[in-house]
């Protein structure tokens, strides 16, 4: 799982402090350096933006999850079981190879998240949602309407249907994930909401190349 800039910088961060906590040196306390800028990823289509420090101090993570990590992991495995339905339906209806291939490393990509989402959730205690949880509110998901639409289209109309609603499900993905680096606590839930960001935003511009193409 790749660790997101705001991560990094905390890592490095970390990383002097304990050398310097380390030296048994005699002598007067160096002055200290620049501090470690800590950045905060921009949403889709934006630039990231480095944090002033006292907002830095709000965006570092700890080991110890807060009810907002519980609350996200929860939700982001119901949107993802549906992402996952979406996505298992390319194969047989879609007309576009390129659709097709998307469809498959969405699946990827997200099979394994909810199986570390699940895990995660067992270690905290808490478990997740049940498979048939309601999901009003929650960004981006397709109602069942559209699920029925989309299980009974074929060609290229599946491929509009599919992207118009696969693109506003990873939006909604992204602004979930926003959440958490205002108000979770957990590192490892941190380093996931970076990565569900930075493939969901990758994802939904290649979705937007395929759909100028149809």
């Amino acid at each position: 799982m790749r660790v997101p800039l705001v991560l990094a910088a905390v890592a490095a961060l970390s990383l002097t402090v304990s050398l310097s906590a380390c030296s048994s040196a005699p002598g007067p306390r160096p002055s200290a350096g620049p501090a470690v800028p800590v950045i905060v990823p921009g949403g889709p289509g934006e630039s990231a933006r480095t944090a002033d420090p006292q907002e830095a101090r709000t965006l570092v993570p700890t080991p110890v999850a807060n009810a907002v990590d519980v609350e996200y992991t929860r939700d982001m495995i119901v949107h993802h079981r549906q992402a996952l339905d979406m996505a298992l339906l390319a194969p047989s209806r879609a007309r576009s190879a390129e659709l097709k291939g998307l469809a498959s490393r969405i699946k990827d990509t997200q099979g394994p998240e909810i199986q570390f989402m699940t895990s995660w959730l067992q270690e905290q205690g808490q478990r997740p949602h049940g498979h048939h949880t309601a999901h009003e509110g929650m960004p981006g998901m397709a109602t069942p309407e559209q699920m029925g639409a989309l299980k009974a289209a074929a060609g290229t109309e599946f491929d509009r249907l599919f992207l118009q609603l696969m693109i506003a499900h990873h939006q909604g993905a992204i602004t979930m994930s926003e959440r958490v680096f205002t108000g979770g606590s957990h590192i490892r839930i941190q380093e996931l909401a970076g990565d569900v960001t930075a493939t969901q935003s990758a994802e939904i511009r290649h979705m937007l190349r395929i759909r100028a193409t149809l």
